[in-house]
């Protein structure tokens, strides 16, 4: 009896705690769960940058777009004033798209404008103001941008400044009109006291520069926008003359249509 009641006292305790090993176990498990979780929570946030940064983008691209087609759809030219209405067309590095429009109200920075509704518009591509600022990843980014003033007064100091910035990190902004004679699209118009039948402009942008993935899609938009209206002959700004104070009788055609001009009884 003795013997066995010695027996029983020296056996070792049970443990009443986790071990060291069940311990790292439990850690090594808990870690795992943690960095799962955290990269399902970043992936998701990522995805939803991402997906916000190319709804903005595309928006952009949009909204420039539409502010060109609602430039050229109201387009005026006039022969005899070709320096104030002439139509011009430059593709390249720095494209170029420049001409008169009597824009609407809700036109941008109308209200600067209130009183001057026909405005010399100007659309170029060129570097930011500052190429190391927060929107410019390098210095290879350029932006869309565009500039405008009454016909009359000119462009002032602040207009050249600050021009309105359609869009940024342009890969391509081209502007090619239809060629009646040649039956092709030209990326140069030389009759710049004419407006095209057709104008087609394409743009693409790169990826926003906010979005560090190098992979990120470009996005591409192509237009193209028939002027609802052509060059206003000269004849027709002529005052009238003649001894009965009434303008020469002559037939043109505009746009498919015959109009006789002036004419006495």
């Amino acid at each position: 009896m003795n013997t066995r009641h010695q027996n029983r006292r020296q056996r070792p305790p049970r443990p009443l705690a986790f071990t060291l090993i069940e311990v790292m176990i439990s850690v090594a498990i808990f870690s795992m769960v943690v960095a799962v979780i955290y990269s399902t929570w970043f992936l998701i946030l990522n995805s939803s940058r991402t997906a916000m940064l190319a709804a903005a983008q595309v928006q952009r691209q949009r909204v420039a777009i539409h502010t060109i087609e609602d430039s050229l759809t109201t387009i005026q030219s006039f022969q005899a004033s070709p320096q104030y209405y002439s139509f011009i067309v430059s593709n390249g590095e720095s494209s170029l798209l420049s001409f008169t429009s009597r824009l609407p109200e809700g036109f941008p920075r109308g209200g600067r404008y209130e009183r001057f509704s026909v405005r010399r518009l100007i659309f170029n591509v060129e570097p930011p103001p500052n190429p190391d600022n927060a929107f410019a990843e390098n210095a290879n980014e350029k932006d869309l941008v565009m500039r405008q003033y009454p016909i009359l007064t000119g462009m002032d100091s602040d207009e050249q400044a600050f021009p309105v910035v359609l869009a940024r990190n342009v890969r391509k902004f081209s502007v090619e009109c239809w060629d009646t004679n040649a039956q092709n699209w030209v990326d140069e118009w030389d009759t710049t006291n004419s407006i095209p039948p057709l104008i087609k402009v394409d743009l693409v942008l790169g990826r926003n520069s906010d979005n560090l993935d190098n992979s990120a899609p470009t996005f591409s938009i192509s237009r193209v926008i028939a002027p609802p209206a052509e060059m206003m002959p000269t004849v027709v700004q002529v005052p009238s003359g003649g001894n009965n104070g009434s303008a020469p009788n002559l037939n043109l055609n505009l746009g498919g249509r015959s109009i006789s001009t002036g004419g006495g009884r």
